[in-house]
């Protein structure tokens, strides 16, 4: 049977790719170039596994953000994600796509169809958030050599600060949803702080990122 499907499926489990034609494997960040020679290779970062490996080019990231939307929480275990914005072609893979599994989480596919989760089919750690224009990398992965190194992806804002799960004291700007594009929520002291750790909004499967 035809698939009607225009997008490129992959095999989730063991990362094999199908309908190989599809041009997207041959642009970045999934392009390769011959032993990988051609690539400005500031920061090594591989998956918990160690079976996807990649790099980047550009020492510090456009723009790092802590974000606590319900959705980050469900699909990283974790009160909140730690993300780092580059262009694609800022990133390169050791085996371009070979490897990686796909998740279209609007309709909860797991097809390369943008903007979608990127992680190692085999040990399925996070690897990236795939947008139109860039990437959202997770520093978490990067090997750093030192404390100093780390700082250059320190987080400049909180989004979705309304449906945290935990009060962050840092001083850093904390917007309701998007940065920018709604309201900053007051940070809350730690005296003031509620007896609960867990707080924010409710989970609803409404609630559109």
């Amino acid at each position: 049977m035809n698939d009607a499907n225009p997008e490129t499926k992959t095999g989730a489990e063991t990362g094999a790719i199908r309908n190989s034609a599809e041009s997207w494997k041959s642009q970045p960040p999934y392009q390769t170039t011959p032993s990988n020679s051609h690539f400005d290779k500031k920061w090594t970062a591989h998956c918990h596994c160690g079976r996807v490996k990649y790099w980047l080019s550009r020492e510090r990231p456009l723009a790092t953000k802590f974000c606590h939307c319900v959705d980050c929480q469900g699909l990283h275990g974790a009160p909140f994600q730690w993300a780092a914005i580059f262009e694609k072609t800022d990133l390169h893979f050791e085996r371009g796509a070979e490897g990686l599994a796909f998740y279209h989480s609007a309709d909860k596919t797991t097809v390369h169809k943008l903007p979608c989760k990127v992680s190692c089919a085999y040990c399925h750690a996070p690897i990236m958030d795939e947008g139109r224009n860039m990437v959202l990398m997770f520093p978490g992965i990067i090997k750093f050599s030192d404390a100093e190194h780390k700082k250059l992806f320190d987080p400049q804002c909180h989004i979705f600060y309304s449906q945290r799960v935990v009060d962050i004291h840092d001083g850093k700007p904390k917007w309701s949803r998007l940065d920018g594009q709604s309201e900053l929520i007051k940070e809350v002291e730690s005296k003031d702080a509620k007896h609960s750790t867990v707080l924010g909004e409710a989970r609803n499967e409404s609630m559109d990122d």
